[in-house]
């Protein structure tokens, strides 16, 4: 079972973990007087809800700058937040303790992206030491490494902003399309870029990619499966490393948010070189980048570059 699931139903039993102290503080600003407040649970959803609201919100990010968002865990402030905000945007079933919050203080306005985004299953078969197959078949939670489906998720917060404040809706939509209009240049970069390749293979610290994968015609394999902090087995390592020798790979890639120790092990042992590939999950100071769409465009150089793309 996924660490998120058990999560989910251990919160579930238990009631809404509160945790005292800053240990999952937000990235916000006071608002202004007159701007709607809006709660993201994570950064792809505040960049869209920046972008789109403009200087009509603020803007609440609940979890912290490189903090995994599958780990977070709630204050009773920001607990208290999700239910006084004018919106909150997040994915049910990806952070276990914005679902029980949602069920305690049931939010104004929601946009939960898994309502309206078909997400996909897990590609996990990985055998373990023993020779037993790990638990796959679970739903992969990274939709927004696809940019098309932040076009609509883009287009939810946008109807759901004018919902709320039907006054702004021509800065809600015309912000909304400026926006729509770089997700879709983005993709058409990605498409041009990664249409002919010496190799369609590409190896990462964990299974993040697999909706970027399928929309571009790319093969992920993770070292680990969609679950960043599970340390690989053995048998593992040496089967991601006999697929890298079989399928001409020259680079292992690495994320930003989890240690590239496996990763920079891999690549040492065969001679291979290292790169970070983001799953976006938040920004650092080490992002290659400020914003979505300036990683996804770093993510696309990497994998150009690892590929052999013309």
């Amino acid at each position: 079972m996924k660490i998120w699931r058990s999560l989910l139903a251990a919160t579930a039993s238990l009631g809404l973990v509160l945790v005292a102290g800053c240990s999952a503080s937000t990235t916000t600003s006071a608002p202004a007087t007159g701007q709607l407040t809006v709660t993201a649970s994570f950064y792809p959803f505040e960049f869209i809800a920046e972008r789109v609201g403009g200087d009509q919100v603020s803007v609440t990010n609940l979890t912290q700058p490189g903090a995994e968002p599958h780990d977070l865990e709630l204050t009773p402030k920001q607990v208290a937040s999700l239910g006084a905000s004018d919106l909150l945007i997040y994915q049910k079933g990806f952070q276990p303790a914005v679902d029980s919050a949602v069920e305690t203080v049931s939010p104004k306005r929601a946009v939960d992206t898994a309502s309206f985004l078909t997400l996909e299953t897990s590609e996990e078969e990985h055998a373990d030491e023993d020779g037993d197959d790990h638990d796959h078949g679970a739903l992969d939670p990274h939709t927004w490494l696809d940019p098309t489906n932040m076009v609509t998720i883009t287009e939810h917060v946008r109807d759901a902003l004018i919902e709320v404040r039907s006054a702004a809706s021509a800065t809600f939509t015309a912000n909304a399309a400026t926006l729509i209009d770089d997700l879709k240049a983005l993709d058409g970069e990605y498409s041009s870029g990664l249409k002919s390749c010496e190799r369609t293979v590409f190896i990462t610290s964990h299974e993040a990619f697999g909706y970027l994968a399928q929309r571009y015609g790319l093969e992920q394999v993770g070292i680990r499966g969609i679950e960043p902090d599970t340390e690989p087995t053995g048998a593992r390592i040496a089967e991601v490393q006999q697929l890298a020798k079989a399928e001409g790979v020259t680079t292992i890639f690495f994320e930003t948010l989890v240690s590239p120790a496996v990763s920079e092990s891999i690549a040492g042992d065969l001679g291979l070189k290292t790169d970070v590939l983001d799953p976006l999950e938040g920004l650092t100071d080490s992002s290659k980048g400020s914003d979505y769409l300036e990683v996804m465009r770093s993510n696309l150089t990497a994998l150009k570059t690892a590929n052999g793309c013309a």
